[in-house]
């Protein structure tokens, strides 16, 4: 690492202790018994020409609840399930879209990245408030005091691999998928972490619909900007941006375009990541099927391989 960029000041998180665990924390709160949570903030993340409003969501859980970068926490909304009359809502996970020592450095909070799901009848074009999401408009509605229970925290698939700091990790994601990374992003360079020196590269491909939709853009031009060497920051924007063949710009638009240095990065050993609405990963799929196919190698093999080496990690909902 170049002298300019150890002289860039991090946070100093605390309790350190939260580095001390050899597993990830899993299930500590079950959907029988959740813990009880408290709204800290919530806040609109994008402008107004966004399709749809995607919150901020940070809850206190005071340290009852570690976890660590990559997991999920679930989410039983109030009310009871209308299929289940008596019963409480199912459980719905949400990845956590922060660090374990949380938005406040002091391992009380873990955030959220929450999109309202909102339905608009297809014949009349508008919108039907019976088949809204129950969860998401609860925590987009939610106040500061507000209780939340939550359960968790689980999965293992998205776990940072810190074995190697000086990994490449490749990470794709379209709209609220990005939550995983922006823990990530900040473990790497925003935290003064003693046991973890991150000295590889970050390689972040965000597809949203316009400049409008995107998603702590702010946080994410600062490290390009404070670490040019180990960030890169890639945008694909549907609705402003054509592909090379005119149409819109997807995030496996932005992928092939930079084909050739992903394969050769992940026949180095980066790990990839994928993580957002399940109708991303067919059209990402065909593409990097394509591209090895032009390179004259066979995909399928090349998956199996990565997936074996444990470089392969998909998150999708």
């Amino acid at each position: 690492m170049s002298v300019q960029q150890t002289s860039i000041p991090k946070v100093a998180v605390s309790p350190l202790s939260l580095e001390d665990a050899k597993e990830p924390p899993m299930h500590l709160y079950k959907p029988k018994e959740p813990y009880t949570a408290t709204i800290v903030s919530v806040e609109r993340l994008v402008g107004p020409k966004a399709p749809g409003e995607t919150c901020h969501i940070v809850i206190d859980h005071d340290g009852k609840m570690p976890y660590w970068e990559g997991q999920s926490y679930g989410i039983i909304p109030p009310g009871e399930n209308p299929k289940k009359p008596g019963s409480p809502h199912n459980v719905r996970l949400y990845s956590i879209a922060s660090t374990r020592y949380g938005d406040n450095f002091d391992g009380k909070t873990a955030s959220f990245c929450v999109r309202r799901a909102v339905y608009y009848d297809p014949e009349t074009g508008k919108e039907d408030p019976t088949k809204k999401g129950v969860c998401s408009n609860f925590l987009c509605d939610s106040k500061p005091g507000d209780k939340v229970k939550i359960t968790g925290p689980s999965g293992k698939i998205m776990l940072l691999p810190e074995d190697n700091p000086n990994a490449t990790h490749i990470m794709i994601a379209t709209g609220t998928g990005v939550a995983p990374y922006r823990g990530y992003l900040r473990r790497m360079f925003m935290e003064s972490v003693p046991t973890f020196k991150f000295g590889g590269l970050a390689w972040l491909f965000l597809g949203v619909a316009n400049a409008d939709s995107l998603l702590y853009h702010d946080e994410f031009s600062n490290y390009l900007k404070d670490y040019p060497d180990n960030f890169r920051y890639d945008l694909a924007l549907s609705r402003e941006q054509k592909n090379k063949n005119g149409g819109k710009m997807y995030v496996q638009d932005k992928i092939e375009e930079y084909s050739d240095e992903i394969f050769k990065l992940l026949d180095n050993g980066a790990h990839i990541y994928f993580c957002g609405l399940k109708g991303m990963m067919p059209g990402i799929q065909e593409t990097l099927k394509r591209v090895a196919e032009q390179r004259g190698e066979s995909w399928d093999e090349k998956l199996s391989q990565l997936k074996k080496n444990k470089q392969w990690h998909v998150e999708v909902y």
